[in-house]
């Protein structure tokens, strides 16, 4: 914020009359700024990965680390190979692949190139100089060559590439395969390799209860290959470690009164956990609030944002009235993570969530604290 400087005849003036206009002159010079610290990285429901991360550390069994953050769960075994449909992409053109051995009820030779092409709401198996091979209906599956298949440009993958015709007409890119082989490709992704094995167990497990818990009704699939599920990146990311993981908990899920637990989890919870309904806005017995006193060394278990007044004002301009003066929070969670907030601005007073909150101002997560720092200009 910028102010005038005071001449010399203008202080002459305020030392004269310090009782009516001292305050006034030391609140015109003042400069605001604002410093935000926060805990955590993400949503911090479920299963903090730094935290199982700091359990292993501390001699916890997998077991334990599930049952510690998934609270009145049980372990439970898959019958069957329960298949999940990833989608890795869409395409408006032609989707190539290798490595098949069938398609469409036609033999394929592994060596060779070929390709899903679309002919209206159907997909058509060409050859890779174009030659129609077989009409394959809605849906073009082509099965992997010793169980693994390869996109081209995309890489490749345990399982089977399907290929399908969404509502804008380009074909959506679908990897189909068992839980088990599925995250093979998750683990690595959502947590380091090299972490403890019983961390990575409890990766395998709760990922494995989240894809069959958390699909969505799609053109040919059911989970993203992104954060809106779980990071997931095929065969090439897999490391003999997080697979060690899978295989030696394959089939296992978390189970909650008969059914497979919907396990969220996130990167670290800043020392809290936070209770789903806090969050989501609907309450689950098993995704409450709880300690985690191993979060420490995650890079984001406490961080600090500082802003000038006008900076605040202007990332907080699509919730807020005028300048900012202060803000309330009304409402935590548990961790305690921001529900709600009302913010005092020259304008009037707003409500806000603590995700319009982490939004606007480019947050780790809704645990946040609010300081405003005036000093003389």
């Amino acid at each position: 914020m910028l102010h005038r400087r005071l001449t010399t005849s203008m202080l002459a003036l305020a030392a004269a009359l310090v009782c009516a206009l001292g305050a006034t002159a030391a609140s015109a010079r003042a400069q605001v700024s604002w410093v935000v610290t926060g805990h955590g990285f993400g949503h911090g429901v479920g299963m903090s990965a730094y935290g199982a991360y700091g359990y292993a550390l501390h001699g916890k069994g997998y077991k334990f680390i599930l049952g510690h953050y998934y609270p009145g769960t049980t372990l439970g075994q898959l019958s069957g190979p329960n298949v999940v449909r990833v989608l890795l992409g869409s395409s408006s053109g032609d989707v190539t692949f290798t490595e098949a051995t069938s398609a469409c009820r036609t033999k394929l030779e592994p060596t060779r190139t070929y390709e899903a092409h679309r002919l209206g709401s159907t997909v058509v198996l060409r050859s890779s100089a174009g030659k129609p091979l077989a009409r394959c209906g809605a849906t073009l599956r082509a099965a992997g060559n010793a169980g693994v298949i390869n996109i081209v440009g995309m890489g490749r993958y345990r399982g089977a590439l399907e290929t399908v015709v969404n509502e804008s007409g380009a074909l959506n890119i679908v990897n189909a395969l068992s839980v088990d082989n599925y995250v093979k490709g998750v683990i690595p992704n959502e947590s380091p390799p090299s972490w403890p094995m019983a961390e990575l167990k409890a990766q395998a497990v709760a990922s494995r209860s989240f894809a069959l818990t958390a699909g969505r009704e799609g053109d040919g699939y059911d989970l993203y290959s992104d954060t809106r599920s779980q990071v997931y990146k095929g065969l090439e990311s897999e490391y003999t470690t997080s697979d060690e993981a899978a295989e030696q908990t394959a089939g296992q899920v978390l189970m909650y009164e008969g059914n497979i637990a919907e396990t969220l989890f996130s990167a670290c919870s800043g020392g809290k956990t936070e209770s789903m309904e806090n969050v989501f806005g609907v309450a689950i017995p098993y995704l409450v609030g709880v300690p985690d006193p191993y979060d420490g060394a995650c890079p984001l278990h406490e961080w600090t944002l500082k802003f000038s007044g006008p900076e605040i004002s202007a990332k907080l301009a699509g919730l807020l009235n005028g300048r900012l003066k202060k803000v309330v929070i009304t409402k935590t969670g548990y961790s305690p993570r921001i529900v709600e907030a009302k913010l005092y601005g020259t304008g009037g007073v707003t409500t806000v969530t603590g995700e319009q909150l982490e939004v606007a101002l480019g947050g780790y997560s809704t645990w946040m604290t609010f300081e405003k720092v005036v000093a003389p200009g």
